[in-house]
């Protein structure tokens, strides 16, 4: 996995063919007018920071404060564009909702940077192993919610689902933040998946800081398997997603789990 340390941002430049120069002019406007941050972190093979370039603690700074302050920033996962804000933050996670315009029936995952990270935030069915093998990946566990994590995050459920994003950049925010973030993907609800930042500029005024990580290089905008480990001994997939067969290849070959066929 690449060292964040090693990743440098630069201020996000034209769009090109994606959008017109008229679009992206009242968009730039706009993002000026609100303050919006729209970084560009660079690519692992990158020679290091250049003229007008940041390393790599900036852009991780930058989005830690933004969160800090409760707002709602723009991120590269492991499979989608994602938005994020501090799931402990009931006024952060009520901007997400609106910014979305997602129904708030819907719940929001949380997602942390380290395995040992889930114990305190859920109520872990698995093994730990289980979950070594399954995390970091594109892949949301559900469980049971533990009395921790901020009852106003969907508050309709007793569940929660959990990601550790194999991305480098995610998991050293998470880290930084020191508690969880709820994340949801990034575009307006029933829109299609978004996997480069010029597929949502239509959010983008109301973000505070934009992370670019270039094209997300799987495509497929499947997002992570949804799984629901609640139930001791059994799963049950909620979503199929990118990393459906592996998954359940890991559930139930190694580790013995049945499906659970009940309603959802």
């Amino acid at each position: 996995m690449r060292s964040v340390c090693n990743i440098a941002v630069e201020l996000l430049k034209s769009r090109g063919a994606h959008s017109s120069a008229e679009a992206r002019r009242l968009g730039g406007e706009m993002c000026k007018e609100l303050k919006t941050k729209v970084l560009r972190l660079l690519p692992p093979t990158s020679n290091g920071p250049s003229e007008g370039q940041t390393d790599g603690a900036e852009i991780l700074s930058c989005t830690v404060k933004a969160l800090k302050e409760g707002h709602v920033v723009a991120v590269p996962t492991d499979t989608i564009y994602g938005l994020a804000c501090l799931a402990q933050n009931s006024e952060a996670v009520r901007k997400t909702y609106n910014i979305k315009g997602r129904n708030g029936q819907k719940p929001l995952a949380i997602c942390v940077g380290e395995t040992q990270d889930i114990y305190k935030y859920c109520k872990v069915t698995v093994t730990k192993a289980l979950l070594g093998d399954l995390l970091p990946g594109p892949v949301t566990l559900v469980f049971e919610r533990s009395e921790v994590l901020n009852t106003d995050l969907n508050p309709f459920t007793s569940l929660v689902g959990v990601r550790i994003p194999d991305h480098a950049f995610m998991r050293r925010l998470c880290q930084m933040c020191a508690e969880p973030l709820a994340l949801t993907s990034a575009n307006i609800s029933s829109h299609t998946s978004t996997v480069a930042v010029h597929e949502f500029e239509e959010l983008w005024p109301k973000l505070a800081v934009v992370v670019d990580g270039g094209p997300i290089g799987d495509q497929s905008r499947l997002g992570s398997t949804v799984v629901d480990l609640s139930v001791l001994g059994k799963y049950r997939i909620i979503r199929p997603g990118c990393a459906l067969s592996s998954t359940v290849d890991v559930l139930e070959h190694k580790y013995g789990l049945s499906e659970d066929l009940g309603e959802a």
